[in-house]
């Protein structure tokens, strides 16, 4: 049974990468439009080439290290696996990077040609399904090699080549390959979010305030790594991060299953079948975004692109429900233990709540983001009071919008645990990412949309076509509100997980964690104050690179003939102060969630360490929700004003001055902080779970 089932998910990868190829040619043979848009589209394209290879220059020794450490004082095939995740992850990243900086200015030609909103919707949506699919599966190959190498039946303990810390190789493989992925995708998001940000702060305050030109005026030359930007951190950032995520859940159902088997919880027949149901979940979910994109890109789009997203989600989701129940089957011939309380069908049930949790946050953030509905509405008609008005409504919808997500997180959460025990909460985790690939695809139709609006209004295309791009503009912008909040969801349901398996990991008995410890208590209290102390760091980063950015790109405008548009400003001066300024501040943050529980647990042990991850998720995630709504508030509040839509007031009115300040505010927050807080959780996790026998061995202060 083992063995057809990875036949089958061999099958899904394969599927899913010719598709990927397909729309990459597809995309590649689409005209690009004037020769302005092909110029700008190439520097576009050559600036994020650029920014990930300096990039990488920093991530392959940091991730050859660690590597290596692992190799010669853990276990000696760690290291490898490790590598093996930064390499899937890297992939993912850099093929939905490249694929989205073709696909923007097509986007933006596509509109210019035929002036139909379906048309550009479906080019947006075939450049961002190479990303989504080539995160479930790069995810999965990874997984499939490491199978294929040692597979997951090791039982004898293994070790380092210098030390001989013995561990089971099988747990430390998958561990290390779910932190090869978060390397990578910490990188990405820290360095990505700074990028991105600063370019686009220091672009609106060069545009907006110091000169009052347009926001994509390509007189700024901070415009065309604001573009750039977009690609490094929504598109190759947020690939990362989904990825690892996804990996994370697969990895922790299989840890989960290892420690309840080796417990006794578990026979040896339900032990063969729970190992194997994640990797069937994930591939069924893979198989169904594939329909369910597939199903999208041939019916004939309306002029409502967030209803013809939507359906490519729901068809995703509804298949995979369907897959997921047929593939529970495999427990029917099994002894069942106690707590599977609605028999074989506890894990189907499980992945249910999963799904149906990923549908609600998605439902949830467009309620509070969209210009559909009355919260971002109300944030607009409050602009022409001020900025101290936006900046405290956009707030109060912030805060508003964290109670129904992290109400529908803790229901499934704790559903899931009684219906199927530490196993389901696992198995609802991996069911909310298991249609992953559609989540990613339709996030990252977001920036491709905003590039090709930015595009159009910087190679000054006929206002019909710039209608067009707005709109879908607005629609991205929701649609990377509801990547995000996605994103933080599945940060929860993977870290809970993980949490878990940590814990599983060195308790001898069912894994609980004493909070009438103080020591547990006191690792819960550090780790809150370091969600906050590494928020702080992000923003102090951003908001300096974007000063330096601002004061730079006024010198390239003072040049004679810039601002007559005569002169062309140096574009690639600017990309190289963006790229300088991000990958000087990456290491710091990015080395922080990887160091903090290897000293807590080294330090004080294991119950520290998992305080620590406790308490740093308790605050992160409401934190991080509150971020990137309040962000997409204030980014559609002052869409709505900018398309016209608030009777008396427009472009360059107070209203929308107050609202770009509004804007200004969340976009730190939205795309710098809210989206790294979710890595920063499961990068302690991941880390506290490769080491957690270590730590229980190995403690300083006792």
């Amino acid at each position: 049974m083992t063995n057809y089932v990875w036949y089958v998910v061999l099958c899904a990868i394969i599927i899913a990468l010719c598709y990927v190829y397909f729309n990459f040619r597809k995309i590649k043979k689409l005209p690009e439009g004037t020769e302005d848009m092909i110029e700008m589209a190439a520097i576009i394209r050559s600036g994020a080439s650029s920014f990930m290879i300096t990039e990488y220059k920093t991530i392959i020794p940091v991730v050859a290290i660690v590597a290596l450490l692992f190799t010669l004082f853990i276990e000696k095939t760690a290291g490898i696996t490790l590598i093996i995740g930064s390499l899937m992850s890297s992939m993912a990243c850099i093929l939905g990077m490249r694929s989205a900086t073709y696909a923007n200015v097509r986007t933006s030609d596509k509109a210019r040609e035929t002036l139909s909103i379906g048309e550009t919707v479906k080019t947006a949506l075939c450049g961002g399904s190479i990303s989504g699919l080539s995160v479930q599966a790069f995810g999965m190959l990874g997984l499939l090699v490491i199978y294929v190498l040692w597979g997951f039946d090791s039982k004898e303990l293994s070790s380092g080549f210098l030390l001989s810390m013995k561990c089971n190789p099988t747990t430390m493989r998958i561990t290390t390959y779910s932190l090869g992925c978060s390397l990578v995708a910490m990188f990405n998001r820290v360095a990505g979010g700074n990028y991105t940000k600063a370019a686009d702060i220091s672009s609106d305050i060069l545009a907006k305030l110091r000169h009052d030109l347009p926001e994509d005026d390509s007189r700024v030359p901070n415009v065309i790594a604001d573009f750039i930007g977009d690609n490094v951190n929504d598109i190759a950032g947020n690939c990362s991060d989904l990825l690892e995520s996804f990996v994370a859940t697969m990895a922790a159902g299989i840890l989960i299953a290892n420690t309840l088997f080796s417990k006794g919880d578990i026979s040896s027949s339900v032990f063969q079948e729970a190992r194997i149901y994640p990797v069937m979940l994930a591939a069924g979910g893979l198989i169904s975004c594939i329909i369910g994109l597939f199903i999208a890109q041939i019916r004939k789009m309306g002029d409502n692109p967030a209803k013809e997203l939507d359906l490519a989600t729901y068809t995703s989701a509804i298949l995979t429900t369907v897959i997921a129940f047929f593939s529970c089957s495999v427990f029917k011939n099994t002894s069942l233990p106690a707590f599977f309380k609605a028999g074989y069908l506890s894990p189907w049930l499980s992945a249910i709540l999963g799904i149906l949790s990923g549908v609600a946050i998605g439902m949830i953030t467009e309620y509070y983001t969209s210009t559909d509905f009355k919260c971002t509405r109300e944030l607009a008609s409050i602009a022409s009071e001020g900025e101290a008005f936006v900046v405290t409504k956009g707030d109060a919808i912030g805060s508003r919008s964290v109670l129904l997500p992290v109400l529908f997180i803790s229901l499934s959460l704790f559903i899931s645990g009684k219906i199927c025990g530490t196993y389901g909460i696992a198995i609802s985790s991996l069911g909310m990412l298991s249609f992953v690939a559609t989540t990613v695809s339709i996030d990252a139709f977001g920036p491709i949309a905003d590039n090709a609006g930015g595009l159009a209004e910087a190679c000054h295309l006929d206002a019909e076509v710039r209608v067009i791009t707005d709109k879908l503009d607005a629609v991205g912008n929701t649609t990377a509100a509801i990547g995000k909040g996605f994103a933080i969801g599945s940060a929860a349901f993977a870290t809970v997980s993980l949490i878990i398996a940590y814990i599983g990991n060195y308790s001898a008995a069912e894994p609980v964690l004493n909070f009438a410890s103080f020591v547990v208590v006191a690792g819960g209290i550090l780790g809150g104050a370091l969600v906050e102390y590494f928020s702080a760091v992000l923003t102090d980063n951003t908001i300096d690179s974007a000063k330096k950015m601002a004061d730079y790109g006024d010198n390239l405008l003072s040049i004679p003939g810039v601002l007559e548009g005569t002169v062309k400003p140096d574009y690639n001066a600017m990309i190289r102060t963006a790229t300088e300024e991000a990958l000087r501040k990456m290491l710091f943050p990015s080395v922080l969630a990887l160091v903090i529980p290897v000293i807590g647990g080294f330090l004080f042990g294991v119950e520290f360490d998992g305080g620590l991850l406790v308490g740093a998720t308790i605050v992160a995630i409401p934190r991080a929700i509150f971020m990137g709504n309040s962000g997409g508030a204030f980014d559609n509040a002052k869409k709505y004003i900018e398309q016209g839509m608030l009777e008396g007031s427009g472009k360059g009115s107070p209203a929308h001055k107050a609202a770009v300040t509004g804007d200004t505010i969340g976009d730190t927050r939205k795309d710098v902080v809210g989206v790294a807080l979710d890595i920063f959780i499961k990068s302690m996790s991941t880390v506290a779970n490769t080491l957690a026998s270590l730590f229980s061995t190995i403690t300083l202060i006792k």
